[in-house]
C-alpha cells in the first residue's frame, strides 16, 4: 500500500532566515496510522505540518499528498480536502456564535447540501463528545471544549488526514486529555490518518510511530517505547521520557530484571507486579 502522505528530499527556508527549517527530510506515512512528531523549539514540528495541506510547500524536494504534489497549484483544494489542520489556540479557528454553527461552516464553503451539513454535523459533535453542546455559545466552553469543536468542525469536512499542531499547548490537563483522547479515537475507531504534533512526551504513549525532529532532520523514527528507550538521544536532544520510563529505568539500575518497555501506566505496572512476583516465587 503507498503511503498517504509522503516528504521526499524536502527542503524549506523561510524568507529571510538564513539557516533552513526542514534540510531534506524524507519521511512517509502510512494510510490509518497514528503518527507523533516530537521536538524542542525550532526543530521544525510545525514546519513539517504545514507542508502536510500546502499551507506550505518545499523549496526543493516535494510532498505527495494520496499522490497529489501538494505545489500543483491547481490541486491545492483537493489537498486541503484531504488533510484537515487544528492549531494551537482553538479561539483563532472558532468563527460562529453557536457551536452547531461553527462546526457546519467548512462544509458550507465546501458546497456540501444542507440535509448533509446536517448529517456531518451531528455525527463530527458526536463523535468528538460535543453533540449536547450544539446549540451552546463556543466562547462559554473550557480550553479542552473549544479545541474539541475545532476538532468537530474538520471532522465534518470528512477528511482523511488530520494534522493537529501542538493542538494543547494552551490547554490545562484535563482539556489536553479530552483532546489527545479524541485524536485516538478518530484514529483506532475511524480509521483516519492522524499526524499529532506534541512537545508533551505522554501524549506520545500510545502512538504507531514517532519521530523526534531536531533542527530540521528526524533524530528518529521508531515506535514509542523504542525511542524513548534511547537514553542518549533524548538526553542529547534536551527531551524528557514518560515518568513510566524513568521508573523502569531506576528500577533496572537498581537490579530489577523487567523485560519489554511498555510505556502506559496499566501496563508499565503489571510488568512490575508480574516480575515481583516471579522473582518471589524462584526464591522459594
Amino acid at each position: 500500500m503507498k503511503p498517504i502522505i509522503q516528504f521526499e528530499n524536502v527542503h524549506y527556508t523561510y524568507p529571510g532566515d538564513e539557516l533552513e527549517s526542514l534540510c531534506g527530510v524524507d519521511l512517509s506515512v502510512e494510510r490509518g496510522s497514528f503518527v507523533a512528531v516530537l521536538g524542542h523549539n525550532g526543530s521544525g514540528k510545525s514546519t513539517l505540518a504545514k507542508h502536510m495541506n500546502a499551507i506550505l510547500v518545499p523549496d526543493t524536494g516535494r510532498v505527495l499528498v494520496d499522490g497529489i504534489d501538494t505545489a500543483d497549484e491547481e490541486r491545492v483544494l483537493d489537498v486541503r480536502r484531504r488533510v484537515g489542520m487544528v492549531f494551537q489556540n482553538p479561539d483563532n479557528q472558532i468563527v460562529a456564535n453557536v457551536v452547531e454553527d461553527d462546526v457546519a461552516f467548512a462544509p458550507e464553503n465546501l458546497g456540501v447540501e444542507p440535509a448533509e451539513i446536517r448529517r456531518r454535523v451531528n455525527a463530527a459533535l458526536r463523535l468528538v463528545g460535543m453533540y449536547d453542546y450544539r446549540m451552546h455559545a463556543p466562547h462559554l466552553l473550557s480550553g479542552g471544549q473549544k479545541q474539541r469543536v475545532a476538532i468537530a468542525g474538520v471532522i465534518a469536512m470528512e477528511p482523511e488526514i488530520i494534522v493537529l499542531d501542538e493542538p494543547t499547548a494552551m490547554l490545562d490537563p484535563q482539556g489536553r486529555q479530552e483532546v489527545v483522547d479524541t485524536a485516538f479515537a478518530l484514529c483506532r475507531a475511524k480509521g483516519m490518518t492522524v499526524v499529532l504534533i506534541t512537545h508533551h512526551m505522554d501524549e506520545c504513549i500510545g502512538a504507531d510511530r514517532l519521530i523526534v525532529l531536531s533542527n530540521g532532520h528526524i533524530a528518529a523514527d521508531g515506535t514509542p517505547a523504542e525511542v524513548f528507550a534511547d537514553a542518549a538521544l533524548m538526553a542529547r536532544e534536551g527531551l524528557d521520557v514518560p515518568e513510566t520510563a524513568h521508573l523502569l529505568r531506576e528500577l533496572r539500575a537498581a537490579g530489577m530484571k523487567l523485560e519489554g518497555e511498555p510505556l502506559a501506566v496499566e501496563d508499565c505496572a503489571e510488568l512490575i507486579a508480574n516480575t515481583l512476583r516471579n522473582e518471589k516465587r524462584s526464591r522459594k
